[in-house]
């Protein structure tokens, strides 16, 4: 059975550094780092200093970050971040 897929958007003031489709994605919350799945409850949380991960099957990818904000919603993650 096929991985159920959601959209991950990444940005920073003005630009946008990633977008695709993910089936999960990591990030590190203020409190504590935190994984979301598809069909994750909506939330919204503030993201400290760390690295954002996600994956697709076998391909994955991480990006280092500075701070930031992220929003779960309707299966589309959006975090805005600083480098």
């Amino acid at each position: 059975m096929d991985e159920e897929l959601f959209e991950l958007e990444i940005l920073s003031p003005g630009k946008l550094l990633f977008s695709g489709q993910v089936e999960l994605v990591m990030l590190p919350g203020v409190k504590a780092p935190f994984t979301v799945l598809y069909n994750h409850a909506p939330l919204v949380s503030t993201l400290c200093a760390g690295k954002i991960k996600w994956k697709n099957g076998k391909n994955s990818g991480e990006m280092a970050i500075g701070s930031g904000f992220v929003e779960v919603k309707d299966n589309k993650v959006t975090a805005c971040v600083e480098g």
